[in-house]
């Protein structure tokens, strides 16, 4: 069995703004989003991972960067944990987009985006590369609030219509087995 500790990075400054950020890739973490990084990483270093992936989205390098400097793991990136994709809505206002987005249909995705079964399908491939080879007991998987909820559906056996409503908070680390 393999433990996955998921790290969720810290604020980024479109988290402080209410923007949607999806796959945008050079958005940065704030001064608490450090904060919330370096504190992650304390917690995280006590768990000892033997093995840290990050998304490749800055926000998640930066706070994985914490998380090597409390650990002395090195860490190595790949798309497969990034966030959910919005496509043309990423960048814009969040409170915006609750009138324009079918949150109930597992299957929706805006135009240049990826749907809920397409990040949860996105998430089980990788999901299963670690079950097939493990690079250790206990892996840190530093990323985004929405791959979170699919990594926990995916090792729950559930399918992308039963992924948890709750998304952890920046900063916190997840424990599960896979």
């Amino acid at each position: 069995m393999t433990t996955l500790l998921l790290v969720r990075h810290g604020q980024s400054t479109w988290n402080a703004s209410g923007l949607m950020q999806g796959q945008t890739a050079h958005v940065p973490l704030t001064e608490l989003g450090h904060e919330q990084a370096r504190s992650a990483a304390a917690e995280l270093a006590a768990l000892a991972p033997g093995a840290m992936v990050s998304s490749d989205l800055r926000r998640a390098v930066q706070t994985a960067e914490h998380c090597m400097a409390a650990t002395g793991r090195r860490f190595t990136t790949t798309p497969a944990l990034r966030e959910q994709g919005y496509g043309v809505l990423e960048g814009r206002p969040s409170r915006e987009l609750w009138d324009l987005v079918d949150w109930t249909d597992v299957h929706w995705s805006a135009e240049g985006g990826e749907s809920l079964a397409q990040l949860h399908a996105r998430v089980a491939a990788y999901l299963q590369t670690l079950r097939d080879a493990p690079p250790a007991d206990v892996v840190a998987l530093v990323t985004h609030g929405d791959t979170i909820r699919a990594v926990q559906a995916v090792v729950a056996g559930d399918g992308p219509e039963a992924m948890p409503h709750v998304t952890p908070h920046n900063g916190t680390v997840t424990r599960l087995e896979l």
